[in-house]
């Protein structure tokens, strides 16, 4: 959609972009979180990422906020992943390289 959007939109002085967060500790996601928080297994929460974590929404934010600011002005068009580079190692095998 940013793709396409991005070039229907070419001289309209508009840019399209999008956010693509991975595993974020929000509301939404706050029963899985709980769940294992409760079997004692908190730790696995995104331990298959490559920065073996989950993320915050502050994160998700700031890159809202440089998408929003003149730093970006020649960004547009993009999916841009934030999600601790999980979308940049599939296939993932923990402990292997596949």
């Amino acid at each position: 959609m940013a793709k396409t959007s991005a070039y229907q939109l070419q001289k309209c002085d508009v840019r399209v972009n999008t956010i693509c967060p991975g595993l974020i500790e929000t509301n939404m996601t706050g029963e899985t979180f709980d769940y294992a928080r409760q079997r004692g297994t908190a730790g696995k929460i995104g331990q298959l990422n490559p920065l073996g974590r989950f993320g915050v929404p502050e994160e998700i934010a700031q890159a809202a906020v440089f998408l929003a600011s003149d730093d970006s002005s020649y960004v547009n068009g993009q999916n841009i992943a934030v999600d601790g580079g999980l979308s940049a190692s599939h296939p993932v095998a923990p402990g292997r390289w596949v």
